[in-house]
């Protein structure tokens, strides 16, 4: 586990779901700023049970890492769900999981990142945090545009015109593949946040809890399920042979 210098700014405001990659960016807050609030979001999502890990992960943190703990500060749950029945997407509704001809996954809900943040700079100015931390990634994804470096750069600046406030949007995982992103979470806090990623956190769009695997729980089928288990086993594996090199050296 590394400790990183903290930042002079305030605080921050991380957009946690109780899914790996904002937990990982929950975590990498917690490492860097003394003050720490998180943000999530009831969109009418059919994977709810997301909104039931946050605050199992959150306690999990705080008895599991000490020095973070004085340092997590109030959650802030916000009910956009009437914003999930405009959508109408297979995250937001019992409908198949499938390609569209626009080669994005049914599962993508237009403008959804571009809300939450807008939502969050609402909050973080009342809060005082200006700060802003997504888990958004354009390496290992599904192809969403509002979860691209070019889009959240040009919300930042519409944010900041908008406030009147220097937002900083950030986030540490764009240029991250999944693999890794289980990487930083091992750097961040070793095997116990591993695990506590493994057992807590929740991924699957279709909500299932029911079945175990190494990398943690879902169906293994939906495109979530495949991106974490395939950056999990990327990961072990390169694992696996660092410790080998390591091992043949001396």
């Amino acid at each position: 586990m590394t400790t990183m210098t903290l930042n002079a700014e305030p605080g921050a405001l991380v957009l946690f779901s109780g899914g790996q990659d904002s937990t990982v960016c929950l975590a990498y807050a917690l490492d860097r700023y003394a003050r720490v609030e998180t943000i999530g979001f009831d969109y009418g999502q059919r994977h709810g049970v997301e909104l039931e890990c946050r605050q199992q992960v959150r306690e999990a943190l705080v008895q599991g890492f000490p020095a973070w703990a004085d340092r997590l500060g109030p959650d802030h749950m916000i009910d956009i769900s009437s914003f999930g029945a405009i959508g109408d997407t297979a995250l937001t509704s019992d409908a198949e999981i499938v390609m569209l001809e626009s080669e994005l996954p049914s599962t993508f809900v237009p403008g959804r990142n571009l809300v939450f943040f807008v939502y969050a700079a609402a909050l973080g100015y009342r809060r005082g945090l200006t700060t802003l931390v997504g888990g958004m990634c354009e390496t290992d994804y599904s192809g969403y545009p509002d979860c691209r470096d070019a889009t959240l750069r040009a919300q930042q600046e519409a944010i900041r015109l908008g406030t009147d406030v220097p937002f900083s949007l950030d986030t540490p995982l764009m240029r991250r593949s999944k693999a890794e992103i289980w990487g930083l979470a091992q750097e961040l806090g070793g095997d116990a946040l591993v695990q506590l990623i493994t057992e807590e956190t929740h991924t699957c769009y279709k909500g299932e809890r029911g079945v175990r695997h190494d990398w943690g729980y879902g169906c293994g089928e939906c495109p979530a399920c495949e991106l974490r288990a395939q950056g999990f086993a990327d990961w072990r594996n390169s694992a696996a042979k660092s410790k080998r090199r390591y091992s043949s050296r001396t």
